[in-house]
Formats: structure tokens, C-alpha cells, sequence
């Protein structure tokens, strides 16, 4: 006899990712499906991790963080945005950017609370909101420029809403929102109750010229704000799941509440070995023009295509319109370009309220510039 139970996330299945990525493995494929990169991590990080090892840090670190990496972290935060953080009290280094996302929403959101998101968004917000019994309610976004409604998002505040999510640089899109964004959001929230959950993963990765409008630069939103960050973005680590979450002491002293029995701590060398690597602020400050040139390297070898190309203003990925191509739907034409062509992407639609079909597909340009120039190619024979 099986044993009976009710799912608690019913309509969950396998992400997009995995189904990609699985097929990619299958047809050996190009994967510039999952956003990872595929060329090594900085030798100083490396070694700076690996002494970290050898000089005996591989126990348990403390729960909010080893102290080495708080510091540099409230540094260069302070140096980016001039807002500063206590080491003490408002930075908690986590399990990766996910990990951060779903102990805030489970440390604050009850049962039928309300959570503004902008779709597309990344597929791990709603689940988490769902498991705890609250709603997600939807402004949806629309291609090309994915701008932001304000007198919608103002429409869809009620007494219920407790939180809202915003993610800048913005995955999938890669869109950035602007000062005139920010402040606007922050006149929106002032003098109410609603938190703030700013994903700012990729805050290192925007291009030409650009500056990253975090939350912290706006003292309203700043107020009212966790802003999420990544180790593994910004440092092309992505396996060793390191982020960190910056907030005011009230509501760091709420979150350390769940993460302290959700994972408690996190690898102790690669956090010593981030704070070494951290005092040379050259290693994030280069991003935007390592990451630019691979985007420009890219679109220019997509030129001859018969791809709509809108270039991508943050984070590693490209969205490619195929409207002139094909009339199939995305995930099908996705599924047809692995089989067919070889090489994965993501479709957006995925990502949209009822899962909208904008004839967009995402591509991963965080590759070695061999590996650009090859999918280029197929992607040229389209």
C-alpha cells in the first residue's frame, strides 16, 4: 500500500532548465541554455580558497558569516552604493541567491498575504511564496523594452500586500531598471508596511556605460529593503552556491530567524577565500567590460541571422526574437533547435503569465569566446 499524501506544490514540475539541459546532454548539443559558465574561476580565488583549507578554516563558520567576509562585503557595498551596512547586524552570507530568497519569504509572508512580481521572473520566487500559503499577484511585462506600468503596479496595491519582489539587472530580459524606476518605486511604497526583496545578482553585470540603480542608493526603499546578491554570478562560481543579504537590523533579525535551522551556515573555506579575493576591487569592477565584450562578440557573429536582436543592457544573457522564422510556439521551436540544429536555449514564455508566448528564446553568453563564435554559427544557419 502507497502511502497518501497532498502535494503542497500540485502544479510544480521539472524546470525548464533540467528538460533543456537533459536534451542538450541527449542530442549533444551547444547548452547555452542554464545560465553557468563554462571557463574557470580567477587561479587567486582558487588558491586563496584552497590556503583558506589548509590553514584549518573547515569547520562550522558563524551563522550569519565568517567576519572576514562581512567586512569586505559592507566595503565594497559602501564603496558602490555609499550606504553602509552593519557588519555585525544586517549581512548574513548565505547558500547562494536562492536559498536567501526563500528564507525571506518564508520568515515574513503568512497565509494569504499578497506579493507583487514582474514577470517574467525567475521560477523560484513563486513556489516559495505559494508554500507558504500566500499569493502572487502578476504585472506582466512586455517585450521588447519589458517597461514597468506604474499605475498598474499602484492598481495592484491592497491592504493584503505585504511584499514586493524586483530583479535588476532583470533575468531572463536583461534589462536594467532606471533611476527614474527606482524612484518611482520608492514613492510608490513610502508610508506603507510592504518589504522590499531587491534580486540584485547581477548587479557587476551591465553594459555600456550604465550604472546599477540598487536599492540601497535609494534611502525610502533602503529602509524597507533586502537586497540579494551572488558570489557565484559575479565570480563564475556558481557551483559553490555563496550569496549574501544585505537589510536593515529589524528584518535581518526576522531572517536569521529562519535561516539559522534552514542551513544555518555555509562552506567555510570558499567564504575566507571570497574575503581575500574581495580586497582587490578590480575583480569585480572589470565585469561589465569582460561581459560586454562577450556580448558584442556574440551579437556581431549573430548579424547575418534572421534573429530580431534588441542587445541586452545587464546579466549574461541574450534574448533572441524568431518571429521571422518560425510560427511555432516557443518550447517547441526551443526542443526543435536542439534536435535539429544543436544547440539549447531557454523560452521565455516559460516565465510569463499563462505562460505568454512572445516568440522569444534566452541565450547564455557567459561561454569562452570559441564557444560564442560556434553557436553563432548554427544559429546563423537558421
Amino acid at each position: 500500500m502507497s502511502i497518501s499524501f497532498t502535494s503542497k506544490l500540485p502544479h510544480v514540475g521539472t524546470t525548464i532548465f533540467t528538460v533543456m539541459s537533459q536534451m542538450a546532454q541527449e542530442y549533444k548539443a551547444l547548452n547555452l541554455s542554464q545560465g553557468f559558465p563554462n571557463f574557470e574561476a580567477s587561479p587567486d580565488l582558487l588558491r586563496f580558497t584552497t590556503e583558506a583549507m589548509k590553514n584549518g578554516f573547515n569547520q562550522y563558520a558563524p551563522m550569519a558569516g565568517a567576519l572576514p567576509l562581512r567586512e569586505q562585503i559592507a566595503i565594497k557595498t559602501e564603496r558602490l552604493y555609499g550606504k553602509c551596512y552593519d557588519v555585525d547586524s544586517e549581512i548574513t552570507v548565505t547558500a547562494g541567491a536562492t536559498q536567501a530568497i526563500f528564507t525571506i519569504i518564508t520568515a515574513f509572508l503568512r497565509k494569504d498575504d499578497e506579493v507583487i512580481i514582474f514577470k517574467p521572473a525567475y521560477d523560484c520566487y513563486e513556489p516559495a511564496i505559494e508554500l507558504v500559503g500566500a499569493k502572487s499577484v502578476v504585472i506582466q511585462l512586455d517585450a521588447p523594452t519589458f517597461s514597468v506600468d506604474w499605475e498598474a503596479v499602484k492598481k495592484a496595491l491592497t491592504p493584503q500586500t505585504k511584499m514586493m519582489i524586483i530583479n535588476s539587472p532583470h533575468n531572463p530580459s536583461g534589462t536594467i531598471w532606471s533611476k527614474e524606476d527606482m524612484q518611482q518605486l520608492s514613492d510608490l511604497l513610502e508610508g506603507t508596511n510592504i518589504l522590499l526583496l531587491s534580486d540584485e545578482v547581477y548587479e557587476h553585470i551591465i553594459f555600456d556605460g550604465e550604472q546599477h540603480q540598487s536599492a540601497s542608493l535609494f534611502p525610502k526603499l533602503a529602509e524597507r529593503a533586502f537586497i540579494v546578491s551572488s558570489f557565484g554570478k559575479t565570480f563564475h562560481i556558481t557551483g559553490w552556491k555563496l550569496g549574501y543579504v544585505v537589510a536593515p537590523k529589524a528584518l535581518m533579525i526576522e531572517f536569521r530567524k529562519v535561516h539559522q535551522f534552514n542551513v544555518f551556515s555555509v562552506h567555510s573555506p570558499s567564504q575566507m577565500g571570497l574575503a581575500e579575493y574581495l580586497k582587490n576591487e578590480e575583480n569585480y569592477l572589470c565585469l561589465p567590460g569582460f561581459y560586454q565584450q562577450k556580448r558584442d562578440l556574440f551579437l556581431k557573429a549573430l548579424s547575418g541571422s534572421r534573429f530580431k536582436i534588441t542587445p541586452t543592457q545587464g546579466t549574461f544573457f541574450q534574448l533572441l526574437e524568431y518571429q521571422d522564422i518560425s510560427q511555432e510556439n516557443d518550447v517547441d521551436f526551443s526542443k526543435r533547435l536542439v534536435k535539429e540544429f544543436g544547440i539549447a536555449s531557454i523560452p521565455i514564455s516559460v516565465f510569463n503569465t499563462k505562460e505568454a508566448d512572445m516568440n522569444l528564446l534566452r541565450f547564455c553568453f557567459a561561454k569562452t569566446d570559441e564557444t560564442l563564435l560556434k553557436a553563432a554559427d548554427l544559429l546563423c544557419k537558421i
